[in-house]
């Protein structure tokens, strides 16, 4: 029996991806382990091996066409079975096989989601309560969709009010006065899991001032001091952030009942301080993920950080790169932003939005003395963490901010 090739699921959050690339055409010979194709997701790029060794055929999916996770894309045919592959368009065509033609739903209802894997009860399920089987991840093997994928998703989704449909919205504006850009999976994906936090997660926020001067010292020191390459350049240089990632991995270890994630099975007590960072792509954002943060150097603080956001905005990162994490930072000082709050990227519990360095007059001893000071702003899930941990971390953070040597030591 020819073996399928399976559209794998790669990304927790992944429901299609479009195939961009074959490097095997039909016809053609591949060894198992080989890449077969690249798939584009709504966060990365990324080869997917062939299953089997043999002679691959009947595409279904060409270069530019999206499929659902778990759907079969190709075959891969034995020596002796590469002549009954049948004929198929060449692999470069702009869409998929079109599914048959369907009658349009009955209102309230969805329609059909071809090349989508779910169980007949699932399908009757989602039909029912009228939800889009290609909106769900499934659970089952492949990534078929079961009836409990969809109960979940209806119970997400029936508490929340009804959102203004498109043409409402736009009546309310002139026809020929706006045009309409179409949302990218990044975008739909941000969109959704962003809702998903607010309504789920009860957030509130705790804001700090952070003298730098000592900091800023201690940078300027250090950059001074950094090592050359052969052509005379030096080899890491420090920013701002890289302290602050720092500190907050710190500061997670001196306060551990801060660097947990709640579920409904219990709090996940976690042992290293796994940071990350939103990096602003086209379309969006990342938030790769620096491991074990608090045992990292700042030079390799800087290194690491530098390689994954340049790789995040080229959608290179692979998905152990940016899933997990316990904490993230949102820094938005680059662009004159003084303070602002930041949703919390479930699964972690925290999130540390950050400012830009300012000049302010500060009280010293009676007199005023001018520092150069960057709110810091934490979000908390108070499910969670309770006012006097987040309270806790953001001192013992404040602390390693303004006394550098801390962090070096």
């Amino acid at each position: 029996m020819p073996v399928e090739v399976i559209l794998p699921r790669v990304d927790m959050d992944m429901a299609s991806a479009k195939i961009s690339k074959w490097y095997v055409r039909d016809g053609e010979a591949v060894t198992k382990g080989a890449a077969l194709f690249e798939i584009e997701t709504d966060k990365a790029a990324m080869e997917i091996e062939a299953p089997a060794s043999g002679t691959l055929g009947s595409i279904t999916v060409g270069e530019g066409a999206t499929a659902a996770v778990g759907s079969a894309v190709a075959f891969i045919y034995a020596a002796g079975e590469a002549a009954s592959v049948p004929v198929t368009k060449p692999p470069n065509m702009a869409v998929a096989h079109a599914p048959p033609q369907r009658s349009a739903p009955k209102p309230g209802s969805v329609p059909f989601a071809a090349g989508v894997r779910a169980t007949p009860l699932a399908r009757r399920m989602a039909r029912e309560a009228a939800i889009d089987l290609a909106t769900i991840a499934g659970s089952g093997p492949r990534g078929r969709i079961v009836a409990d994928d969809v109960r979940k998703s209806k119970d997400t989704t029936s508490t929340a009010p009804a959102a203004a449909s498109d043409d409402s919205i736009k009546r309310l504006y002139a026809p020929g006065s706006f045009d309409i850009q179409p949302i990218d999976g990044m975008r739909r994906t941000i969109a959704q899991r962003l809702t998903l936090s607010k309504q789920t997660v009860p957030h509130f926020y705790l804001s700090v001032p952070c003298t730098l001067d000592a900091l800023l010292a201690a940078r300027q020191s250090l950059n001074a001091r950094a090592p050359l390459d052969t052509a005379k350049t030096p080899l890491w240089r420090l920013s701002i952030n890289d302290f602050v990632i720092k500190a907050l991995a710190m500061a997670l270890q001196r306060v551990p009942s801060a660097n947990v994630t709640w579920t409904d099975d219990g709090i996940l007590h976690h042992r290293s301080s796994d940071v990350g960072v939103a990096v602003a792509v086209e379309g969006g954002l990342f938030t790769p993920v620096l491991r074990a943060a608090e045992t990292k150097t700042l030079s390799a603080i800087s290194t690491d950080m530098k390689d994954l956001a340049a790789r995040a905005r080229q959608r290179k990162l692979a998905p152990a790169e940016y899933q997990g994490g316990t904490t993230a930072i949102s820094n938005l000082g680059m662009f004159g932003i003084e303070q602002f709050t930041a949703i919390i990227n479930p699964p972690h519990a925290t999130i540390l939005a950050v400012g830009a360095g300012t000049e302010r007059f500060v009280p010293v001893d009676g007199k005023p003395v001018l520092k150069t000071q960057m709110t810091c702003t934490l979000s908390c899930d108070h499910r969670v963490v309770d006012g006097a941990v987040g309270a806790e971390l953001l001192q013992v953070f404040r602390g390693f901010i303004e006394d550098p040597l801390l962090m070096l030591a």
